[in-house]
């Protein structure tokens, strides 16, 4: 057994205090008996180092030769259509510096072709790998959905490469979870998920396909928890600095005990490349959500129905709360299980069932944790005291986003350069009735570094509804000639509504 020291601070004796302590310490040797460490004038006094009892693995060789069996590589085959290349910035072969305006350009965009009609852009099919695990030997195997995703035709590769035709039981978009199922007669070697979360500073083992190599293994520890790198609604991800690189998506994340303890899902890395700081689904959300996709296919979700957020300090002053915690209601939504129960805006809500709620994640997933008809008991902040409310949870639905009903064709939109964004009015595009619909943004774009997307939907800006993206551009224009630094929208994506200040050049 090995012994880690970790030398403690050393602590300097005040000024002047030195001779006195040295007296001391003789006097007491000669009243009775010397059984302190003699000091000597220029000594320091050194506190007692930590001193740590833990059995290091010397191999994880056990580990890999239990585990890697049930590690699979996933390739996935979609039928894509190609998006038609795009006019700006070196999208068309031979045009790159051809200017917007250019008559060509329309020429371009009109015959870029649409599916099933005259000059339809061809067909070609797109393969992609990642990588899963077996949770059963009947073949459940648990990947990303962003693996998964559009995919068509599903082969997964044993450690031993033989290979198997895999079907897909569930998606879940919101955790990036899915789950496959190979129909073989063979028991397949699996594994389970760890029922204690890991502790910060414990090891872990990666194993998966990265670049194609199938069964690599990478070791490393766990740095962090309850990591929000923007991912979706729940984020709370183990941070891990075992070597993981594209292809290990859909990975598991071992213990010494042979136990997944996450799910692959994401890497932080300026290049591509690994970095040491990687990203796992918790193996608590993952037995959950797998759960429910092995029972029907889906997952059903609680549904409080309102948006909010964090308590900032100054929000818990001005509201006379003790701590900044739990999660402010901005809005109660209509229709919705708060509404009906009597939230309103303004109201803090601290915590559900009698357990406390740290901020706005938390709430999300312990509600979304609950069936639908569950009644659950909501601890809230209103008028200076804490009250109870008692909240009939709905049904969370799946909504389709919009940029899925957006396909620019070039005639309905409009690319404004100081935000480096493309638009399209959102009825045109049947994405709502009112605003303007964000269709593609520069890889530069200032609007995209405030977090605009694909998708989102620009209601107002400077104060004005928009309803067309010339709307957009002129109040753009306006700011800047103006002397404005940034303009105000006010935009929506799903179903949340925010404001957004997003910088404009000078005018």
């Amino acid at each position: 057994m090995s012994t880690k020291k970790f030398p403690a601070a050393i602590h300097r004796l005040p000024r002047g205090g030195r001779k006195s302590l040295v007296v001391g310490a003789l006097a007491l040797g000669l009243a009775g008996g010397l059984t302190a460490q003699t000091m000597v004038p220029g000594q320091f006094a050194l506190a007692d180092p930590v001193r740590v009892e833990a059995a290091a693995p010397q191999s994880f060789a056990a580990v890999v030769a239990g585990v890697k069996p049930a590690v699979v590589s996933v390739r996935v085959t979609s039928d894509r259509t190609p998006r038609m290349m795009s006019s700006r910035g070196g999208g068309i072969p031979g045009f790159e510096d051809l200017p917007r305006d250019h008559p060509l350009q329309k020429f371009f965009r009109q015959f870029g072709g649409k599916p099933g009609g005259e000059g339809a852009r061809p067909q070609r099919r797109g393969t992609s790998q990642g990588s899963g695990f077996f949770i059963s030997d009947d073949g459940y195997l648990v990947t990303n959905e962003h693996v998964v995703a559009g995919g068509s035709e599903f082969v997964v590769v044993g450690d031993d490469g033989i290979e198997y035709e895999a079907r897909l039981i569930g998606t879940d978009e919101r955790t990036d979870l899915a789950l496959l199922k190979v129909d073989s007669e063979k028991e397949f070697t699996y594994v389970e998920f760890a029922d204690d979360a890991p502790m910060v500073g414990e090891w872990v083992v990666a194993v998966g396909n990265p670049f194609g190599l199938g069964g690599s293994v990478t070791a490393g520890i766990v740095s962090a928890r309850g990591r929000d790198i923007g991912a979706g609604p729940y984020d709370d991800f183990i941070q891990i600095d075992a070597p993981v690189n594209r292809g290990n998506s859909g990975g598991p994340a071992f213990n010494t005990k042979g136990q997944v303890i996450g799910v692959n899902a994401a890497i932080f890395s300026p290049s591509g490349g690994n970095v040491g700081i990687a990203f796992a689904i918790p193996a608590s959300t993952a037995t959950n959500v797998i759960a429910d996709l092995k029972d029907d296919g889906t997952v059903v979700r609680g549904w409080l129905g309102v948006q909010i957020q964090p308590v900032s300090a100054d929000i818990a002053e001005s509201l006379g709360l003790d701590e900044a915690k739990g999660a402010i209601v901005a809005e109660a939504q209509g229709d919705s299980p708060a509404l009906a129960a009597g939230i309103r805006s303004g109201d803090t809500i601290l915590s559900v069932d009698d357990e406390a709620i740290d901020g706005p994640r938390e709430l999300a997933r312990k509600i979304a944790a609950y069936p639908p008809e569950t009644e659950v008991d909501l601890g809230i902040w209103r008028d200076g005291r804490e009250q109870s409310v008692t909240v009939t949870l709905g049904r969370l639905q799946e909504k389709a986003s919009a940029a899925a009903a957006v396909e620019p064709t070039g005639e309905a939109t409009a690319f404004v350069d100081s935000l480096g964004l493309e638009l399209a009015s959102a009825k045109e595009v049947g994405a709502g009735e009112r605003g303007v619909v964000i269709t593609d943004l520069a890889r530069d774009s200032k609007a995209g570094e405030k977090g605009l997307k694909r998708g989102d939907v620009i209601l107002e800006v400077a104060g004005k509804p928009v309803d067309a993206p010339g709307d957009v551009a002129s109040a753009v224009l306006g700011a800047s000639e103006g002397g404005r630094k940034a303009v105000l929208m006010r935009v929506k994506s799903e179903n949340a509504t925010r404001f957004v200040a997003v910088p404009v050049a000078r005018g």
